[in-house]
């Protein structure tokens, strides 16, 4: 498929009335809401709504997690478009909307909130899936751990 339109983080992606169209693709430093993600994509024609919530944990490898600093590469953006508009083609799938964020982020916080709209369910899980998999792997975003011990380690 092809990139029909671009305006404003909306990509048009596919042919004809069979364009899946990615809504939102941010990078944000503000926080983020999955529920918010959730309604972007909702459309009458879809019977699927799959939504996503990457959540900054209290752990990792046994080491106990204070906060999360999230930096990313100032062309983020359009590489996020890129990589949800890639994840839309050749499926069923209605809207996208995609954020990552950036700064400080606490325990509890969403880091990464995904929502995907589709005929059926099996398509929205699929490419919800696929969505944060291709994200985790392309996006230039860099993790500094902050540990209640005062070390860091990104």
């Amino acid at each position: 498929m092809d990139i029909v339109e671009q305006t404003n983080h909306t990509l048009h992606v596919g042919r004809g009335d069979t364009a899946g169209i990615v809504v939102r693709a941010a990078i944000d430093g503000r926080p983020l809401d999955v529920s918010e993600h959730e309604a972007l994509v909702w459309v009458p024609e879809a019977g699927a709504v799959v939504s996503f919530g990457g959540i900054v944990r209290d752990h990792d490898g046994g080491r106990s997690v204070r906060s999360l600093e999230y930096s990313a590469y100032p062309a983020a953006a359009p590489i996020l478009a890129q990589i949800a508009s890639d994840v839309v083609t050749e499926t069923d799938v209605r809207r996208v909307a995609v954020s990552h964020r950036v700064g400080q982020l606490e325990v509890g916080e969403v880091a990464l909130a995904c929502a995907v709209s589709a005929d059926h369910r099996r398509s929205a899980f699929a490419v919800c899936a696929a969505l944060v998999e291709e994200v985790k792997a392309r996006l230039p975003v860099w993790k500094l751990q902050v540990f209640e011990d005062g070390r860091r380690s990104g």
